[in-house]
């Protein structure tokens, strides 16, 4: 092993057997374990978050494997790539089996003229398709690949997964052992834990932390926890403003808001902001919500809602998170209600879907003269001529009378 290569690099498991977390899907009782140790693996879709182990698991399979194993990175690849591979596949001299196991990496990132490409080579055969992708494969690749193909999640790696390869990397021949390193196992689990599931990150830091720092007078290296914390970045929640947990975490807010959870309001507002989210974007939603969740158990959410989004606007970051947070805060603290959302989604639904009936010729206009012999407004009563303001006239079509559409529920004043 070449030592100048990065630890993360070197580190790659080689077997099965030396692959740390996914127990859920690489359990010795789990299919894609039996799959891969019997070579009888189909086309598979590696979907996770950075360092969680994609491609050291597509590294595994590729020695594993009796099939020819050829990589392509999304990135840097294409059409002409694919067809080199299934070439080289079908060339009986070099690749008796007639198959290859072919590994893209980010496939994400193949436009739909190049998933198309790999398309009648999957459905024939010649080509095993593994895929890594950090976006979510049903929005981002091609839904003929993924029916083809065995989509399977890998989580992020716990603390307990990193702290155990980072250990090893201390142990192996391949990581730091031919250095003298002294640190203590609280670090260690420190780092794991700033890592936010990405074994990259654990180990970069680590070998940062070893190369950096000098050796002290009794031979050793010694990490202190300070030494630790220099050398890995600093805890960032896993957030793609433009991928995937764009969507789970924006999700999270408006659930949080609607279920009434300040904590959790505040906690998503601010794991979108430290992500670089558009405040415009997240004052947008506050409004929304404001209509829809609160409704008229609290009108006056709707314009503090829309008071917020016209400050953000003029205010702009960082000031605008203290008036994105009062406004989510005060959602998510009002009573709620929906039965104007649900009374417009009904409604909606009854005018595109049915025969609905005409409007009664009595509230119907009458702007022109002479409009009225033909019925129009004719007999309308205005209610403000009545005690109360209030007068009792049909004013849904014929075939809609009796309909219910707002029904008041308990926290409406």
């Amino acid at each position: 092993m070449d030592l100048s290569q990065p630890l993360a690099y070197r580190m790659r498991p080689q077997t099965l057997e030396e692959y740390v977390g996914q127990e859920h899907i690489l359990g010795k009782d789990k299919i894609l374990y039996r799959t891969i140790k019997a070579d009888r693996l189909s086309s598979l879709i590696l979907w996770g978050p950075p360092g969680c182990g994609k491609t050291s698991l597509a590294r595994v399979i590729s020695k594993t494997t009796k099939y020819k194993f050829t990589k392509i990175n999304a990135v840097t690849g294409g059409v002409g790539e694919i067809k080199k591979a299934v070439e080289e596949a079908k060339n009986v001299f070099l690749n008796p089996t007639g198959k290859c196991i072919l590994f893209i990496d980010e496939i994400h990132r193949f436009n739909k003229l190049q998933q198309d490409a790999l398309l009648p080579y999957v459905e024939d055969g010649t080509v095993i398709l593994i895929g890594a992708t950090t976006e979510n494969p049903y929005f981002e690749v091609n839904k003929a690949l993924i029916s083809r193909s065995m989509v399977v999640k890998l989580e992020p790696l716990t603390n307990q997964d990193i702290y155990k390869v980072l250990k090893m990397s201390l142990e192996k021949e391949n990581g730091l052992k031919s250095f003298n390193i002294k640190i203590e196992d609280e670090t260690l689990r420190k780092i794991a834990e700033v890592s936010n599931g990405d074994v990259r990150t654990a180990l970069n830091g680590l070998e940062v932390a070893v190369l950096t720092t000098n050796m002290d007078s009794d031979g050793y290296i010694h990490i202190t926890n300070q030494i630790a914390a220099d050398s890995v970045r600093s805890r960032k929640a896993i957030f793609d403003k433009n991928g995937d947990s764009h969507y789970d975490n924006i999700s999270a807010f408006i659930k949080s808001m609607r279920g009434s959870d300040p904590d959790a309001t505040v906690f998503y507002l601010a794991r979108a902001l430290n992500g670089g989210e558009d405040p415009v974007f997240l004052a947008r939603r506050i409004v929304i919500a404001a209509a829809e969740d609160v409704g008229l158990a609290n009108p006056q959410a709707l314009v503090v809602a829309t008071s917020a989004m016209q400050a953000v606007t003029m205010v702009g970051m960082p000031e605008a998170k203290i008036i994105l947070s009062e406004a989510a805060v005060y959602l998510a603290t009002s009573k709620k209600s929906n039965a104007t959302y649900l009374a417009i989604n009904k409604a909606i639904e009854d005018v595109s879907s049915m025969d609905t009936g005409e409007i009664p010729m009595h509230i119907r206009n009458a702007p022109a003269e002479g409009m009225q012999q033909f019925g129009y407004s004719e007999g309308y009563k205005y209610p403000h001529d009545y005690p109360g303001h209030y007068v009792t006239q049909q004013y849904l079509p014929d075939k809609m009378l009796g309909t219910k559409y707002y029904i008041k529920d308990e926290n409406i004043l």
